[in-house]
This record gives structure tokens, sequence and C-alpha cells, in this order.
């Protein structure tokens, strides 16, 4: 898989468009690799083996070969088995009406024609007469992502079109977003004029983000997007402390409207306080930075056995004591549980003893996907229309 990432990644132009500014201060923030990265990076690569393997690009000794120092678990088997699956069936689909269809897998997309420098880096591309298909791996369990108005989908799809539209004349590009791990499978399509049109509109804004401009604009994306700047961008922070003018009222005073525009910033509000704790901390103690009123100490720590748990049970066990008392047997959780045992062998064995408890009333935007649940007294006016019917 490609290392290389140009300066206006497909994956933070939701973030660079709607504020040209964060490339430049971002490009100060050293990146931290993680474990959910990794995890996708695996994931990504696992995948493609698969489909290189179902589509006799790679012999067996190959896709072997492709994935031994892949740290792989049965839960990734099984979401990379249904996205190999999904991918094969799309491009049978494609085989129906174009017999010569592409499938191209990891493939460098160049959209520089609309971004100074731009490229990224497509799942699978399935190109076919007058049809191309992005489909976009996305191993996160988190927030659902949407292709609707997607920015690094029509990127990734510029790229394609830009590269092959003279050799398949096409006309529809559909592009998809494939999250099994939630079973979120979500596409959208546009015409290639619709896309190229798309295109110009944010050719300014990536001029403007490829020039460093100190053009910023804090919102939404600065959070959905994972803004690095986050920590210490004075944009991001005024936007924040807006919430200071609600100081002077107390709770009943505020309107329906206020507080709603309160809960919409509260859980950000929130994550804003824990990304400043964690940016401080870092440049205090890894750069000496000092912040006034505030100094490093040792935090509190608990107590622990310097050898294993069993080794302090054989000493115990060993002197007369009850095991039980001490060392209790406790049956690992479901989640651990299906994932030991595969979902498959979970279902069969134990899917029948299963239950999921009603969820406790969560206030969440109108965008959630869940249905609203009706309050109490909604529910006696429904049943008392009901009878008088």
């Amino acid at each position: 898989m490609p290392d290389v990432h140009a300066k206006l990644s497909a994956s933070g132009a939701k973030k660079w468009i709607a504020c040209p500014g964060s490339v430049l201060l971002e490009a100060s923030v050293q990146d931290k690799p993680s474990a959910y990265a990794a995890e996708g990076t695996t994931a990504h690569a696992l995948g493609e083996a698969k489909i290189r393997l179902a589509t006799k690009e790679y012999t067996k000794a190959k896709y072997h070969k492709a994935i031994k120092d892949l740290e792989i678990d049965d839960e990734m088997e099984e979401y990379t088995d249904t996205y190999r699956d999904f991918v094969i069936e799309q491009l049978n689909q494609a085989k129906q009406h174009t017999t010569d269809a592409i499938l191209l897998l990891e493939q460098r997309l160049d959209f520089s024609k609309y971004v100074p420098e731009g490229f990224g880096t497509g799942d699978c591309v399935i190109i076919s007469d007058r049809r191309l298909q992005i489909i976009d791996l996305k191993y996160g369990k988190g927030v659902p992502i949407q292709a609707e108005g997607n920015p690094q989908m029509r990127l990734y799809a510029l790229g394609a079109l830009e590269t092959y539209d003279f050799l398949y004349d096409i006309e529809e590009i559909d592009m998809c977003i494939f999250q099994p791990r939630i079973d979120n499978i979500d596409d959208t399509v546009m015409t290639a004029a619709e896309l190229r049109a798309w295109g110009e509109e944010i050719r300014p804004a990536a001029e403007k983000a490829f020039s460093g401009t100190e053009e910023y604009c804090a919102g939404n994306h600065c959070d959905t997007n994972f803004c690095k700047a986050r920590p210490f961008c004075r944009a991001y922070a005024e936007r924040k402390q807006e919430m200071a003018k609600y100081d002077f009222k107390k709770p009943a005073q505020l309107t329906t409207e206020e507080i709603s525009e309160i809960l919409e910033q509260a859980e950000a509000l929130a994550k804003w306080a824990t990304l400043i704790k964690e940016y401080a901390l870092d440049e205090a103690v890894n750069n000496g930075t000092v912040f006034p009123g505030y100094k490093v100490v040792e935090g509190r720590s608990n107590r622990a056995f310097s050898i294993d748990d069993t080794l302090i049970a054989g000493q115990l066990i060993a002197k007369g004591y009850n095991e039980d008392s001490f060392y209790p047997r406790k049956l690992i959780g479901i989640g651990a549980l299906e994932k030991y045992l595969g979902k498959k062998d979970f279902n069969a064995l134990l899917g029948e003893f299963v239950i999921k408890p009603t969820g406790k009333p969560t206030l969440v935007p109108e965008s959630d996907k869940r249905p609203a649940l009706h309050s109490a007294d909604a529910a006696v006016k429904d049943f008392e229309t009901i009878i008088e019917e």
C-alpha cells in the first residue's frame, strides 16, 4: 500500500475546503501512530490480498506471502471476507454489461487538475462503459460515514474520471462507503458533469490551502475531521468560548433554542478540554514548556504485583487458602466471547440466550438515524386517540 501522502489529502478535504488555513497550522504537528490507524491499515492490506486471490491475480503462495506479517484476528478475517465478497459482486455486475470491465485496487488517483499536487489512493475502482464505481473501505466502528456530499470520495472519483474517461466515456459515477463493522453500506451517484462542476467549485479553496493561507474558519469540520491544530487554534478556541454568553443565565431562563445550541456544543467542549490537557502535558513533559499556574507532578498510581497473578495464586494455595475466595471464575463479556468463538459458532451455540435490554433514553441530534422515542404523555394521547377511533 502506498505510504506517500499529498499536502492536500483527500481524507482531509472536508477540513481544508471549509478552513484553508488548517493545512498551515497542522503542518507544525507531528503525526502520532495510533492502534486504530494500524488496525485499519492491516484490514486494508488483508482485504486487498483477498480480492487479488479471488480474481486469480494472486496464487495462494503469493497471498500467504502478502499477509504473513499482518496481525490478523478472527473478527478481521470475517469482515474482510464480507468486503471481498461485496467487491467481487460489484465487479460481476459490471461485467454483465461490459465484459472488459476493470478492477483497480489501492490505485493512485491524481486529481491535481482541481487540487494542486493532489493525489490519493483509492481502495477499489471498478470501471465499465459509461460507469465508474469507487468503493472505500472504512474499518472503523465509530460514526457511520455517509457517501452523499463526501469530498474524499468525490476527489477519488475525479482522479479516476480524469484518467479513464477517454477509454470508457464515463457518464455516471457511483461512490460507495463500505463500513462492515457497523453494517453501513452507503452510496451516492453523480453525473460526470456534476462531479467536474464540483471540482471547479472547490478549486479556489484548494489553491488557498496549498498556498499556506492564514484564513481560518472553525466549525463542525474541526471535530468530525479530527484537526490536529485544535489544541492551539485561536479560531477554534473563540468558537468554543461563545458558550460564555450563557454564564449569566440560570438554566430555567434559557429558551429551548438556546438549550439546543448548548447541547450541540457540549460534547465538543468536553473533547476540546481533553485535547487542551493532553497537548499541554505533552508540551510540558517533552518540550519543557511552562504554563503559568501549572506544574508537572507524579500522578497517582495503584499498588500492583511484580509477578504474574497465577504465581501469586500458587503461593496462597500452597499455604492452604481456598482458591475460590481470592481467585473467582468469571465468564468473559459477550463481545469478547463472540470474538473468541467467531460470530458463526457464537450464534449457533449461544445465540438463543442473548437478550438486548431496552437502552436508556438518550438525547441526540435529529440527524441520528435511530427512531425517536415517544414520551409517556405522548403515549397516553396516542392510546386515547385509538380508543376514540
